[in-house]
């Protein structure tokens, strides 16, 4: 499944650019729920690293108002050009490794930084 932006926790934004719908209801939910209960599914989100604008669709945080499609405990991992990320069973901080080494190059280092700035 692809997505409009993942947070650095693995959340998965995948209707809505900050308060403004972009999508309606789709099955993403249900698609990576079935797919992380069925006997050896893995939950699986694509997507490119940066937005056709040049912005990072790997961020520290959702913008505000963004709707939460896929919580962070159904993502197995997120794959962009730049390689494949395992969140399965991770902790916050494995993560937020994880997401930078498979975000653009250019917001690597910006991600990071927000992302411990925030906590």
């Amino acid at each position: 499944m692809e997505a409009i932006e993942v947070d650095v926790t693995g959340q998965v934004c995948d209707d809505s650019i900050g308060t403004k719908m972009y999508s309606g209801v789709g099955g993403q939910m249900d698609y990576i729920r079935g797919a992380s209960l069925s006997d050896d599914g893995k939950a699986i989100i694509a997507l490119p690293s940066i937005k056709n604008k040049g912005i990072s669709r790997i961020v520290p945080s959702l913008k505000l108002g963004a709707g939460v499609v896929t919580t962070p405990a159904y993502v197995h991992y997120v794959v962009t050009e730049y390689g494949i990320a395992n969140l399965y069973e991770k902790k916050i901080k494995q993560r937020v490794k994880a997401l930078v080494d498979i975000a653009h190059p250019d917001y690597r280092a910006s991600i990071e930084k927000t992302h411990f700035d925030l906590i």
